[in-house]
């Protein structure tokens, strides 16, 4: 099984036991290091598999108006569909989402306490600065990274070039919290005269991510597969397809196969077509009904819609609105 695969597998498995314990030999296709990570490491696997669902929620939020918009199928364990069978930017882009969502949940659950194998950073403090100094619980994104590291990249060890594809795409995501990690302060004083500033390290929301993620997609790189021989036999790497363009970073999202154009259904690409998606009539953009429907046109429906309005706060502490009812035009693809 794709690790990705994996990773959903145990976001099913917690979601459908609730607090129940797992055995570590129930989720299929782990390789020897993922079992011995999970069994060593079986406290935290509950937040390895909410940082799937949250990566999984962040990549439809990101997606949602644009052709591929991150579908899901909740009946199937390949999740994507076929979609992740290529080595194209939407397969990119999934594995540095997903790999980023198990380093944050693990990291906050860390920081939270809901884990005895781990906590609080105490080696990225240094001197405080003037008029603050450290204190509340920095968080561990060394130790959230590693368990991402060692369960998400644990068969991406073979030597074909889709295999350095997910370990340059998962190391991009992780890495992405890393360099956004900023110093939260708290005031302290009377009044909130901020006489005092405890501090500490804290990872940004992770819509942060999600946005700097999906500003890597667009702008991901293209790379050309190379064979050479080495002592354990046949290699492929990877190397930049346009040598004009600045060669990816650590940072960067790289792929190798181009993507279908999501128009129309397929099930051997896993494309869902966009047949009835809504569009926004007023866009130019890929959410607007010219691209997103493209060129099969939309049709318009009027939609009434009951919302709060006349809203009026009383003293104190209550605010009393009216409902009103409102039309809406809704633009759907044909």
């Amino acid at each position: 099984y794709p690790v990705i695969i994996i990773m959903v597998t145990l976001y099913f498995k917690y979601t459908s036991l609730g607090t129940q314990p797992i055995l570590c030999s129930s989720i299929p296709g782990l390789v020897p290091k993922q079992l011995r990570f999970c069994r060593n490491y079986v406290e935290i696997m509950p937040s390895v598999a909410e940082g799937v669902k949250i990566g999984i929620q962040e990549c439809q939020h990101q997606f949602r108006g644009r052709r591929w918009n991150c579908t899901t199928i909740n009946d199937n364990l390949a999740i994507f569909g076929p979609v992740l069978d290529k080595a194209t930017r939407e397969s990119a882009f999934v594995h540095a989402i997903a790999s980023a969502g198990v380093a944050f949940a693990v990291t906050r659950a860390c920081s939270e306490g809901s884990a005895t194998i781990c906590g609080c950073d105490t080696r990225r403090k240094g001197p405080p600065g003037e008029g603050w100094k450290w204190g509340g619980c920095s968080e561990d994104v060394e130790f959230g990274s590693m368990v991402s590291r060692e369960f998400a990249d644990a068969r991406e060890n073979r030597p074909d070039a889709r295999s350095a594809m997910n370990r340059h795409n998962n190391e991009a995501g992780r890495v992405s919290i890393t360099d956004r990690m900023y110093l939260k302060c708290k005031c302290h004083g009377l009044s909130g005269s901020c006489e005092v500033k405890t501090c500490w390290w804290s990872q940004p929301d992770f819509r942060m991510i999600g946005d700097y993620m999906k500003d890597k997609y667009d702008s991901s790189s293209e790379m050309v597969v190379e064979k050479h021989r080495e002592s354990r036999g046949w290699v492929e790497t990877l190397r930049p397809k346009y040598t004009f363009f600045k060669p990816p970073t650590e940072t960067d999202l790289v792929y190798y196969e181009s993507s279908p154009n999501f128009c129309e259904p397929n099930p051997e690409t896993g494309s869902f077509g966009t047949r009835d998606r809504i569009c926004n009539l007023t866009s130019h953009g890929i959410d607007g009904c010219d691209l997103l429907c493209c060129g099969r046109g939309h049709d318009t429906q009027t939609e009434k819609r009951k919302e709060k309005c006349h809203c009026i706060f009383h003293w104190c502490c209550y605010v009393s609105c009216q409902e009103c009812t409102r039309v809406y035009d809704v633009h759907a693809c044909k």
